[in-house]
């Protein structure tokens, strides 16, 4: 299937972070992968306020200075969207084609979603918690801010940040200025940007980006079931230099250091495989622990290079046993594809 105009005009507005920036503990801001539903809201940032209410004792509404002021939170974070990989589905499913490229780490830096949540005062019979942004469309025949939901056990864990800034500096426009949610763990959807309300609910969320996107279905008219963790997944730095069309990899024989990252929303990775013949062998890498406990692993192995063609691939399981497959699990949306990536490479002396 071609990719047709209304795909490149997401693409052109979206952007996934090369794979060579696979190198950083953090990803710089240009080059962390970039997804925005709507438009890029204009946010004032001195009018700006936070609304926290719902089903709690004490509704709030904070400015950015409020929430500056209070408990300041950093960590590193690893954010993958939940389509990353969609365009490799065959039949390829139309949305944002992604490839590889859709994931970053950034160091992110703000307040306690938890404490927030405790100063409000969360009544009893509180089951969910929604977080809408100021991006507003019109998607699936519903006009509407974009708003996902969390269960309450979710929105209360500790390690929920509402980010103000990011590796060290106000967010980006494009990254959620002036606030935003960074749900560690989850796929990137559920970090909700541009954030102006949170509300305590008394009932399950119903709204579109819960029932309707974001679900897990290998059948159109079927209900699902929602994407939630990240899926265990290990990419390579792309070894050599390329070929500028069709992006093909060159290198020279002799030794040469494989590297990459790996990550899992269900907690650490716990082994890291390699493959030089197309995933017929493997052998283990060096797994370095990562630079906080929801952040991707470097990982390295040395390879000497022979002549001819080669597919290298890398294979991560993380600390539950989950394994990354072979193949992908293809469904509707193109969501959650995390079948080891596979890199061909030419070994030759001379080009």
């Amino acid at each position: 299937m071609e990719i047709g105009l209304e795909e490149l005009q997401l693409a052109a507005r979206n952007h996934g972070m090369p794979l060579e920036a696979l190198r950083y503990d953090r990803t710089p801001a240009g080059l962390h992968y970039l997804l925005v539903h709507y438009d890029i809201p204009d946010v004032d940032a001195d009018r700006f306020r936070l609304i926290v209410d719902g089903h709690v004792e004490r509704p709030m509404e904070l400015t950015l200075a409020d929430l500056r002021e209070r408990p300041k939170v950093s960590a590193p974070v690893t954010l993958e969207c939940a389509g990353n990989g969609r365009a490799l589905y065959e039949p390829r499913p139309v949305s944002q084609p992604w490839l590889l490229e859709a994931v970053g780490t950034a160091e992110w830096t703000g307040a306690s979603l938890a404490a927030l949540l405790a100063e409000a005062g969360v009544r009893n019979g509180a089951v969910d918690v929604s977080f809408a942004g100021a991006d507003h469309g019109l998607e699936g025949g519903v006009e509407q801010d974009y708003e996902r939901g969390l269960p309450l056990a979710e929105a209360i864990r500790p390690d929920l940040l509402l980010a103000y800034d990011m590796n060290g500096h106000a967010l980006p426009p494009q990254h959620g200025f002036p606030l935003r949610l960074v749900v560690p763990g989850w796929y990137g959807m559920t970090s909700v940007k541009w954030l102006l309300r949170i509300r305590v609910l008394d009932r399950p969320f119903d709204g579109y980006q819960n029932e309707h996107g974001y679900r897990w279905k290998t059948e159109d008219d079927a209900a699902g079931t929602p994407v939630e963790r990240m899926r265990v997944r290990s990419l390579m730095v792309p070894p050599g230099f390329p070929t500028f069309l069709p992006r093909s990899r060159n290198l020279r024989p002799g030794p040469v250091t494989l590297q990459g990252r790996a990550w899992s929303g269900a907690g650490p990775v716990a082994r890291v495989e390699i493959s030089i013949d197309d995933a017929r062998t493997w052998a283990e890498a060096a797994l370095e622990q990562p630079p906080g406990p929801h952040a991707w692993h470097r990982w390295t192995f040395e390879w000497d290079a022979t002549p001819g063609d080669h597919v290298l691939a890398s294979r991560a399981t993380d600390a539950t046993g989950a394994e990354q497959p072979l193949r992908p699990d293809w469904n509707v949306g193109g969501y959650t594809n995390n079948a080891v990536q596979r890199v061909p490479v030419v070994v030759a002396g001379e080009f």
